[in-house]
C-alpha cells in the first residue's frame, strides 16, 4: 500500500491517475471526487480505500482498466487525503455516511461498494447502514474484524510512524518539497507522488483509525448481506490473514472468492495480478445484481485451504 516498486509501476502512476473536481455534500463540506464514466447505463463501482492511503495510491492501476466497464467513483476516506475533515473522533460509521452522501450529491441512486483492507469494513457498513443503495459488494484484502494476531497488532502499530516518516522526508531538501523518489532497497522505492499523499494523512488520524478498526467487528450481522458479494483474497498477506479473508466469504451467503496469490500491498506491489483478479470479481457480482443469493457451502477454491 505505501511503496511504488519498479519503474513500470512509477511511469504507470504518472499517466493513469484518475480524474478529479470538488464536489460540496450538503451537511458535510467540500471532497474531492475522483470519476471515470464508463460506458453508458454501466453498473456504478464506488471504490474505497486502505489505511492511510488514498484514492490515487490504492487504486490507481485498477481504475482505468475498471472503466471500461464501469461507471467508477471515489473519495478520499476522511482524514485521508483530500477527504473531509475527521473531527475529533474517526468513526468508520461515519466513513459509511460519507459514502452515501456523496452518491446523492453525483445523483447516484444505487452502487456496488468495492472496498480495500480499511475499506472493506466501511463498504460493510454501507451496506448494513444503508441497505437501499447498495447493488453489490466487493470485499479485498479484508477480514470481519482486525488486530487478533501479533503480527497484525505490530502492523498496526507501525503504521502512524510510516506516516510520520513521510512528513519528515518531505523536509530533508528544505521547502518542504520531497525528493524525486526515496530509496527503500531491494529495487523499491518511494516516488514523490506516493510521498505527497501519504502526506495528507495525519498520524493522529492514523492512529485514530487503527484504533476503530481494531474494534470492528460485522460477524453478528455479515451473513444476513444479501447482495451479490464477491471477495478478492490475497493469499500471501502477512497483515490479514488469507484465513481471515476465507472466514469473512464464507459468512455471506452466496459470496464468491477470488485469490490474488500476492500480499497485503497487492493492490500497488502486485498490480499485474491483482487488477484482473478484481476485475474478476466485479463481473462475478454485476452478473449476479437483482438475481436471488443463494448460500453455497463450498466456496473455498482449489488450494486456498492451504494458502
Amino acid at each position: 500500500m505505501f511503496e511504488v516498486v519498479g519503474l513500470s509501476v512509477s511511469k504507470l502512476a504518472s499517466v493513469s491517475r484518475p480524474p478529479g473536481r470538488t464536489v460540496e455534500v450538503p451537511g458535510r463540506g467540500d471532497t474531492f471526487v475522483y470519476e471515470m464514466e464508463g460506458p453508458p447505463g454501466a453498473p456504478v463501482l464506488f471504490l474505497i480505500h486502505g489505511l492511510v492511503a488514498t484514492t490515487q495510491l490504492n487504486w490507481f492501476p485498477a481504475f482505468p482498466v475498471l472503466a471500461d466497464h464501469y461507471r467508477v467513483i471515489a473519495t478520499d476516506l476522511r482524514g485521508h487525503g483530500r477527504g473531509f475533515p475527521a473531527g475529533n473522533r474517526f468513526r468508520l460509521s461515519d466513513c459509511a455516511d460519507d459514502i452515501a452522501a456523496v452518491a446523492d450529491a453525483l445523483g447516484v441512486e444505487r452502487f456496488i461498494p468495492v472496498g480495500y483492507s480499511l475499506g472493506g469494513p466501511v463498504a460493510q457498513l454501507v451496506w448494513h447502514r444503508h441497505r437501499d443503495r447498495v447493488d453489490g459488494l466487493v470485499l479485498a484484502a479484508t477480514s470481519r474484524n482486525f488486530g487478533g494476531t501479533l503480527r497484525e497488532r505490530t502492523w498496526y502499530r507501525i503504521v502512524p510512524g510510516i506516516v510520520a516518516g513521510t512528513r519528515v522526508i518531505g523536509r530533508i531538501r528544505g521547502g518542504g518539497r520531497p525528493p524525486e523518489e526515496v530509496e527503500l532497497g531491494d529495487d523499491a522505492f518511494l516516488s514523490r507522488w506516493a510521498i505527497e499523499e501519504l502526506r495528507r494523512s495525519s498520524p493522529t488520524v492514523a492512529l485514530q483509525a487503527m484504533s476503530t478498526l481494531g474494534r470492528f467487528s460485522s460477524h453478528e450481522w455479515i451473513e444476513q448481506v444479501d447482495v451479490p458479494t464477491a471477495v478478492v483474497v490475497t493469499t500471501r498477506d502477512r497483515f490479514i490473514s488469507p484465513t481471515r479473508q476465507i472466514k469473512l466469504a464464507n459468512a455471506i451467503p452466496g459470496a464468491t472468492i477470488h485469490p490474488v496469490h500476492a500480499g497485503h500491498a497487492a493492490c500497488v506491489l502486485a498490480y499485474r495480478r491483482f487488477v484482473p483478479g478484481l476485475v474478476d470479481a466485479c463481473e462475478s457480482v454485476a452478473g449476479r445484481v437483482g438475481g436471488r443469493v443463494e448460500h453455497n457451502s463450498e466456496r473455498l477454491g482449489p488450494g486456498l485451504e492451504e494458502a
